[in-house]
C-alpha cells in the first residue's frame, strides 16, 4: 500500500466544520490550512500593480498555541489531520525578506509560530520567500466547458510595476507614502534565504516541523524589479544543499514546476523525491509555460498525472497531495465542485497505485 495522503487545502475563512465535512466526504484525511487571511473570502483573485489580495495584520491569536490546537482538535473531530500550515502572514515577516530593522523580532514570533505548529501536531510549514509573491494572474473562463480558470499572460501586464513601501508578498502592511522598495541582486535575496533557514531550522528540527518553500509561481528571474529564487527546476538543489537539516524541505507545486523553461516535471520529481526532500505536494496541472499558461483540471494539462503519482510512489513519497488553483465550475458551488471533481480524480488515482496498475509508468 502507497503511503501518500490525499488531503485538501482551505483558506482562513473556510476553516469551518462544513468544509471540514467535506473535505472528509471527499475521502480525505489530512488538511493544509492558511492561517494568514490573504483572499478575504475570494478564492485567487486577480491581482496587477493596482488591485492586491488585500491588508495583511500582525500578531494575530490564530497564531498562538491553544489557537493551533483547538483547530487541531476540530479537524480531528471530522476525522482529519492538520498536517500543514502554509504561509506566513506578510505583515509578520516583512522585515525578515527586506532585512529591515525589524528582523529580529519578526525572526523571534516566526520562531514561536513554528513551536506552536509542532505542539498541535502539525507536520509541516510551507512558505514563500519572494517580494512579488503570487502575482500578476488573471481570472478567465479557460478551462473546459468555460470553466473559470487562473492565466497568466506576460504580455497583459506591466511586469516591472514597482513594489511599493508598505506592500509585500502581494499584501498590504502599512501605509504606502510614494516609495518603493530598495532594489537587490539575485545574490543578496539568496542571502537573506539562507540567514533564514539557518535560524529556523534549529527551531523547526526541534518542533518536529518541515519548512517547506513553494517555487516562485509566476517562475521568472525578475518581477516587479525584484529578484526570485526558485524559478528553474534545478534552483530547488540550491536550496537543499543551503542546510542538510531533515526539516528543510520542498512545498513541490507541479504547476509552478511545470510552467518553468528548463526541465521537465518528471526529471524534477526523481531529483528530489529521491532525495526526501519533498514535504507536502500542490497536484495541479497547467497548459503552457511562462509568459503564458493556464491552470486546468486535474485531467486536462501538460502533465502526465498519473506518470507522476507513480514515480513519487517509486521514491517512497509519503507525504500529502492536494489539489491547486482548481478551475472553479459554472454552478452554485463553483470552489467546492471544482475541488470535488479533483479530489475525486486524485483518490481513484491513487487506488489504482495501490492496485499496482501505475507501475508500467515509471
Amino acid at each position: 500500500m502507497s503511503g501518500i495522503k490525499l488531503g485538501l487545502g482551505l483558506y482562513r475563512h473556510m476553516l469551518t466544520d462544513d468544509n471540514f465535512a467535506f473535505a472528509k466526504q471527499c475521502g480525505c484525511t489530512h488538511l493544509i490550512v492558511h492561517l494568514a487571511d490573504y483572499y478575504s473570502k475570494q478564492i485567487v483573485t486577480a491581482t496587477d500593480d493596482k488591485t492586491n489580495y488585500g491588508y495583511a495584520k500582525a500578531l494575530e491569536e490564530i497564531w498562538q498555541e491553544d489557537s493551533m490546537k483547538a483547530l487541531q482538535k476540530k479537524a480531528s473531530e471530522h476525522g482529519l489531520t492538520i498536517y500543514g500550515i502554509e504561509n506566513f502572514s506578510p505583515a509578520d515577516w516583512y522585515d525578515v525578506l527586506l532585512d529591515g530593522p525589524r528582523r529580529d523580532e519578526q525572526m523571534e514570533h516566526l520562531k514561536m509560530i513554528i513551536r506552536n505548529a509542532g505542539k498541535a501536531g502539525i507536520h509541516s510549514f510551507g512558505y514563500n520567500f519572494s517580494f512579488a509573491g503570487v502575482w500578476g494572474h488573471s481570472k478567465e473562463q479557460s478551462g473546459r466547458g468555460g470553466a473559470f480558470g487562473t492565466c497568466f499572460d506576460a504580455s497583459k501586464i506591466n511586469l516591472d510595476a514597482p513594489i511599493p513601501n508598505g506592500e509585500i508578498w502581494n499584501m498590504t502592511y502599512g501605509e504606502p507614502d510614494g516609495t518603493y522598495i530598495d532594489p537587490i541582486t539575485n545574490e543578496e535575496l539568496w542571502d537573506r534565504l539562507k540567514r533564514f533557514l539557518q535560524e529556523i531550522l534549529p527551531v523547526a528540527e526541534e518542533a518536529g516541523v518541515e519548512m517547506a518553500l513553494h517555487p516562485d509561481d509566476p517562475p521568472m528571474p525578475r518581477l516587479r524589479q525584484t529578484p526570485r529564487l526558485v524559478y528553474q527546476p534545478e534552483l530547488y538543489q540550491k536550496v537543499i544543499d543551503i542546510s542538510a537539516s531533515p526539516s528543510n524541505k520542498l512545498e513541490f507545486c507541479m504547476g509552478s514546476i511545470q510552467e518553468m523553461t528548463n526541465g521537465n516535471i518528471y526529471d524534477a520529481i526523481d531529483q528530489y523525491a529521491s532525495q526526501d526532500r519533498i514535504s507536502y505536494i500542490h497536484f495541479r496541472n497547467v497548459r503552457g509555460k511562462v509568459p503564458n499558461y493556464q491552470e486546468v483540471f486535474v485531467d486536462d494539462g501538460d502533465i502526465d498525472m498519473l506518470r507522476a503519482l507513480a514515480l513519487l510512489n517509486h521514491h517512497d513519497f509519503q507525504g500529502v497531495l492536494i489539489p491547486d488553483h482548481t478551475p472553479e465550475m459554472r454552478c452554485d458551488a463553483p470552489w467546492h465542485s471544482g475541488m470535488a471533481f479533483a479530489l475525486g480524480y486524485m483518490r481513484a488515482a491513487l487506488q489504482m497505485l495501490d492496485r499496482g496498475l501505475l507501475d508500467s509508468l515509471v
